[in-house]
């Protein structure tokens, strides 16, 4: 199975999809005129000032020098000491190893084998005993501003290397989830506990796996001279100031989306291949042979699929080969799936019909949640299932296909109901937010009221107005749709209307009125 990393870069536009046979592993954009080189991204580390610390919420607005304030919570605010570390430490292995035990599944949070850190220390702890306004904090971009929402920022501070990631304020030796073999976890394990000092922490990252010590020694050694430099620019910083900005976009894809099996590293400009050279060379020389310039007539990601993908990703509804579909609704934290059969009448019974819709949707959905990078809350309503055995085998399909899924999940069974409810993290915006607008003619309602529902609303001004005005002649301006209405169907309640109150009623369409917009315009004595 061929895996690319295409990379297009077109004006002040850089796009960038892993791919398999075809298939969107990981798709990232991101726009220049957008983004200037200081904007806030994920990994880029400040020096904020404490605006305002709100009790009631337990959060804080930090000024980072950006147009919006970053959002500060309080588990992201603690810093927590190394006894409490510890201790947080010990009682996550003693319930993970009772789990064990018993043949329990743990909980992510509860495990210590993820990508990054996620504990929760001193749960006792307000961000008003130890955070006031004008304290001045060192701060690292956790989410990018969304919609209308600016920054979240977190004080547990996370370097990222090609293959492991340092954390210098907590102390903690993790591997990645995704590494799989026991063996492999603890020869990792063994090898970052040589490495980092005490305080500290260091956790490999899935492409780390079968790594020599040398390798992730080197990688440790980088970060640390990048950490002692934001160290050294914070001693004569002022805030709000920015410490240290993240590679660039093209690299840092390289070093978050693509694993040591990709066959070919393809890209359609002379300096995204520069870019590609210059990290290559320093992080994994041995992928060298693998860059490819892309010259062909034909635009690389239609040459590749891509663009009919991405367009399927835009779109509400999704076919299924089997003519079943599904539908995807986003809203501003809640996604909303609904799987339909809709041409697809099965061959045998009703319930072979329904498991086969559900099990073919499961599929195109955790690849849409992957592509179209929807997070938050996300609820499934797949067709019902009358037969357990069934729903069971719908749920752990649902958590096979996830797999690839690079983004953190939690799934809860699928319940009485036939609703799947599940957690997916975000860390950038979604791809409809960042390549769509709200519509300026239904002003993103995604929907505008019938001609007929108009047309009522302008009779019954119309009878409001003719009570209280002298005048014996009216005009009626509105979309020509509405007039059309007025002027056929509802004509008789015009005529009426004229004769109820003896005055002269004038329709005139106009091609500028929106289709809800009308005027009653009423000529002065």
């Amino acid at each position: 199975m061929a895996k690319e990393l295409v990379v297009n870069q077109t004006h002040n536009e850089s796009r960038i999809a892993l791919i398999e046979n075809g298939e969107i592993l990981d798709f990232l954009i991101e726009r220049h005129s957008q983004k200037n080189e200081s904007a806030p991204i994920v990994g880029n580390i400040y020096l904020g000032r404490v605006l305002r610390v709100l009790p009631g919420m337990q959060s804080a607005f930090v000024d980072i020098g950006q147009e919006r304030a970053a959002f500060l919570y309080v588990d992201d605010a603690y810093l927590p000491t190394l006894d409490e570390q510890r201790d947080m430490q010990n009682r996550m292995e003693t319930q993970e190893a009772n789990q064990k035990r018993l043949g329990e599944v743990i909980p992510d949070e509860f495990s210590t084998l993820t990508e990054t850190v996620d504990m929760k220390f001193r749960p006792d702890i307000k961000i008003q005993d130890f955070l006031k306004e004008g304290d001045e904090i060192v701060v690292q971009i956790a989410k990018e501003p969304i919609s209308t929402k600016g920054p979240r920022v977190t004080r547990h501070i996370t370097l990222a290397g090609r293959h492991i990631v340092y954390m210098p304020f907590i102390e903690h030796t993790g591997v990645s989830r995704r590494i799989e073999s026991d063996e492999e976890r603890k020869r990792l394990k063994d090898i970052l506990d040589s490495i980092r000092p005490e305080g500290v922490g260091v956790i490999a990252r899935t492409v780390a796996e079968t790594q020599s010590y040398k390798v992730l020694k080197n990688d440790y050694n980088n970060l640390v001279k990048i950490w002692k430099d934001v160290q050294k620019k914070m001693e004569k910083a002022k805030a709000p100031v920015e410490l240290h900005q993240d590679l660039s976009f093209v690299q840092r894809a390289l070093r978050d989306i693509m694993d040591e099996d990709v066959d070919n590293l393809i890209a359609d400009s002379k300096s995204s291949i520069k870019q590609i050279e210059k990290f290559i060379q320093r992080f994994i020389p041995h992928h060298k042979a693998k860059i490819k310039f892309y010259d062909a007539e034909t635009p690389i990601f239609e040459h590749y699929g891509i663009d009919i993908e991405i367009e399927r990703a835009l779109s509400n509804q999704v076919f299924l080969k089997s003519g079943g579909s599904i539908n995807i609704d986003q809203t501003e934290a809640l996604v909303s799936i609904d799987v339909n059969t809709g041409k697809f009448v099965g061959k045998k019974t009703l319930e072979e019909t329904i498991l086969k819709t559900n099990l073919e949707a499961v599929k195109e959905i955790s690849y849409q949640l992957r592509v179209r990078n929807c997070g938050g809350i996300i609820i499934i309503d797949f067709i019902d299932m009358e037969k357990e055995d069934h729903r069971q085998q719908v749920y752990s399909a649902l958590l096979e296909a996830l797999k690839k899924d690079r983004s953190k999940t939690n799934v809860l069974p699928i319940s009485g109901l036939g609703l799947v409810e599940m957690t997916r993290k975000r860390t950038r915006d979604t791809l409809v937010r960042t390549m769509c607008e709200p519509c300026p003619y239904c002003e993103g309602v995604g929907r505008v009221k019938s001609v007929e529902t108009v047309s009522f609303e302008v009779i019954r001004e119309l009878q409001k107005v003719m009570k209280k005005t002298a005048s014996g002649k009216i005009t009626i301006f509105a979309h020509p749709e509405v007039c059309a209405k007025l002027s056929s169907e509802d004509f008789g309640i015009i005529e009426i209307l004229e004769e109820q109150f003896n005055k002269t009623l004038l329709v005139r369409a106009d091609n500028n009125y929106h289709a809800e917009q009308y005027e009653i315009y009423i000529p002065e004595n």
